[in-house]
């Protein structure tokens, strides 16, 4: 009788693959071996956001340096061009008059060459007084000869000053028409620089409320907008060991005003400055906050020496963190409109404590330290 063989006795025989097999394998794993660092996942948006920030303010930065030197240019080139204008204009009706006396210095000199001719070398004038004694005639022409011969003089004289006038005159309006040229040039120019640095602003300001809206206001890297040392501000420029917190601005809402964007008192100054200018810390102290999102959006609170604290809101970047030293006139972040903000500000008060509610008007606080604005 034949035996059957248990199933749990049963061996597969595990199949071996072909070479060709084998060579496609080895082939897929060198290919993904390859591939694995351009698979590879990138870093995190919020770790490139800090980044890509400091790129858009260092972008701002430079484009209004751009700016600026383009409208100096310009606003030395406008007067230029409009005193040398001027300048033609006078030296145009200069040559009308010169042109004027010539005509009549021609005519006198016809009716002095016609009189002579009738009278046989006296005037009409003179003849009145004709007489038989020939020494009396010779004197009278010998007069009228004198007079003819300053009106020649006179006559070469202005044509010598009229053709150096002309001169002059051509050379003045082309000067000043290569200067309009070139004004309208940069007037263009300025335009486009204008254009450019109000799109990078724009596109800060966005980065600056997404990072807020994501919470990822770490602070960004300075270094980027610190390329040209010549041009950045550093340390006091003041010379007091206290400074304002933006060179350029123009004060808007000042302490203890009232508006329907606080809930009392206005707390602080507002400096109203583009969005990307350069925010200073105004002493020597340490960086003990950073906020981000709130009322007072990206910002920073420092303290002082003597108890006291400074805080800059509505940044755009903030480029210390928490524990932070800095330097009087240091850069601490770049100005902007996160928050609760109705355009591009700076936001500055002096605290008595780091925490809000003690404020002190900063106005009167930096003027007893050397500093007014």
């Amino acid at each position: 009788m034949r035996r059957l063989r248990s199933p749990r006795a049963h061996r597969f025989r595990r199949a071996r693959p072909c070479r060709s097999h084998r060579r496609a394998a080895g082939a897929f794993c060198a290919l993904c071996a390859v591939m694995s660092p351009v698979l590879a996942p990138g870093p995190s948006t919020a770790v490139r956001a800090p980044d890509r920030l400091a790129r858009a303010g260092a972008d701002v930065y430079r484009l209004a340096r751009e700016e600026a030197l383009v409208r100096e240019r310009y606003e030395r080139a406008l007067p230029a061009a409009r005193e040398r204008r001027a300048e033609a204009e006078r030296l145009a009706q200069r040559l009308s008059g010169q042109r004027f006396v010539s005509s009549v210095l021609r005519e006198d000199a016809g009716a002095a060459a016609r009189a002579q001719y009738r009278t046989g070398g006296f005037t009409a004038r003179d003849s009145l007084r004709f007489s038989d004694d020939p020494f009396e005639l010779l004197a009278l022409q010998e007069t009228d000869a004198g007079r003819r011969e300053r009106l020649a003089r006179r006559l070469s004289d202005e044509a010598d000053r009229g053709r150096a006038l002309e001169l002059e005159e051509r050379a003045t309006a082309s000067s000043w028409r290569a200067l309009d040229r070139d004004a309208a040039m940069l007037r263009k120019t300025l335009g486009g620089a204008a254009g450019r640095l109000a799109a990078a602003r724009e596109q800060l300001d966005g980065m600056a409320a997404a990072a807020v809206g994501g919470g990822r206001c770490a602070p960004v890297d300075r270094e980027a907008l610190e390329a040209d040392e010549d041009a950045r501000p550093e340390g006091d420029p003041d010379g007091h060991g206290w400074t304002r917190p933006v060179l350029s601005y123009r004060l808007s809402a000042g302490y203890g005003g009232s508006g329907a964007n606080w809930s009392g008192t206005h707390t602080g100054q507002d400096f109203a400055v583009p969005t990307g200018t350069p925010v200073r810390s105004v002493g020597p102290g340490t960086v003990v906050d950073a906020g981000c999102g709130g009322a007072f959006g990206i910002s920073l609170v420092v303290r002082h020496p003597g108890g006291w604290y400074s805080q800059y809101a509505h940044l755009a970047a903030a480029f210390v963190s928490p524990g932070s030293r800095v330097r009087p006139g240091e850069w601490i972040g770049l100005s902007g409109t996160t928050g609760n903000s109705t355009g591009p500000h700076l936001h500055f008060e002096v605290r008595m404590s780091p925490e809000f509610g003690s404020s002190v008007d900063p106005v009167e606080w930096l003027g007893r330290r050397g500093v007014g604005l």
